[in-house]
Order: structure tokens, then sequence, then C-alpha cells
């Protein structure tokens, strides 16, 4: 097989894999939004070759593990369709920050992460796949200026509690936190200026992963 059209059927079997994923889901995705998603895929796999980007490491597994994964959250966080403004705290390769942001394209989503390989990767993203609505930041969410958001996720930052701490310094009042976990997480105690955390449970398509996610609020003040 030549190397253009193995490519070729590489790209058709990540987008029917996402396609079908987020149908199961039964996600809205705006227009254009799969070849994103797609492109996003690919991103990462180049630039995993080249940089220790993530674990997954295959478009495949990128599609799964991260995109879906990513997809898999929003679909359980209904409230945030209507919301404006979301920070992905510790975000990495950027997920679910990037994935959300193809997704959601009303929502302005800020990157934050301290190491500089990551938010380079970020950026490249953001010009690449043409997202106006993400903004890539350099630095320890608890050292860079906050921008108090709607929704604040952290997939992978910290302890639980300390990152709860930390998220509730990005919120607005009444903002939404979102701290993701696997199955088997203990529930963290959120600090005194949070509402009583809520569980939900969701399964990521395709992978058939089971995850669970706690919810809080910023009172206010």
């Amino acid at each position: 097989m030549k190397d253009g059209d193995a490519r070729r059927q590489a790209e058709l079997a990540v987008f029917s894999f996402l396609e079908t994923g987020l149908g199961d889901l039964e996600l809205p995705v705006p227009e254009g939004g799969l070849d994103r998603l797609a492109q996003l895929v690919f991103l990462v796999d180049r630039w995993s070759g080249k940089i220790n980007l993530t674990g997954y490491r295959s478009p495949l597994e990128v599609a799964g593990g991260l995109v879906l994964d990513a997809a898999a959250l929003l679909a359980a966080l209904p409230e945030t369709l209507a919301l404006e403004k979301l920070a992905d705290l510790g975000s990495g390769a950027g997920f679910p920050g990037l994935p959300i942001a193809i997704l959601c394209p009303h929502l302005d989503v800020w990157l934050v992460d301290s190491r500089s390989k990551r938010h380079h990767f970020q950026r490249e993203a953001r010009r690449r796949i043409e997202l106006p609505n993400v903004h890539p930041i350099l630095g320890r969410s608890e050292q860079v200026s906050p921008e108090l958001c709607d929704i604040v996720v952290a997939q992978a930052m910290a302890q639980p509690e300390l990152a709860l701490a930390r998220m509730s310094e990005w919120a607005r009042p009444g903002g939404l936190l979102v701290l993701p976990a696997s199955e088997t997480a203990t529930e963290p105690s959120p600090p005194p200026d949070l509402a009583p955390l809520e569980r939900r449970q969701y399964v990521v398509p395709k992978t058939q992963r089971s995850r669970q996610l706690w919810v809080s609020r910023k009172m206010s003040a």
C-alpha cells in the first residue's frame, strides 16, 4: 500500500471512530467539528513522535483516550452549553480543553500549563486548527493571574483537595468546578468556599472506560 493510501485510510478510520463515538454521546457537533477533531488527533500523533506529549501511541488511541474522553466529560456537563468561559488547569497537551473548544466554539477556553513544550503544542494546535477561542497560558495556575471563569476543570493537576483550592481561585462566584477522576477515586473534601460535591459517572464511548467526576460551585462572597 502506498504511503498516501495508508494515510488516507488512517484518516478515514479516525473520522469514522470519532463520528460513531460522538453519536453514542448524542453530542451536537458544530460545522467542521469532526474535521477539526481529526486534525487534532493527527497533530497530537505527529508531535508525540518528537516529544513525550502523551502516552497514547497511535491515532486511534489518541482519538479514544483523549478526544472522546474529553467529549464524554462534556456530555456529563450539559451546563457547559450555556456558559462562556472555561479554564483547564494543568492541561498538559490541551486535554480536555482543546476538544471542548472545538465542540463548543461559543466557549472561550484558557489552557494553563507550566511545561513549555506542551504550551508550544497548545499554541500550534490553536494556529493550525484555527481555534481563536483557545488561549494558552504558560505557568503554574497558582502563579499566573487567574481569569475568572464560569467553569474550571483540572484533570491531572495535583492532589484533589489542593486542586479544588487552586481551581477556586479561577472560578467566578457561582462558577462550576469539575474534577475528573477514576472510577475508584475517593471523594475529596472541598475547601470552605465551595458547595458540597456532586458525583457524576459516565462512560467513554468506543473504549468503555468508566469514569467519574466531582462537581461543585463556588459560593458567593
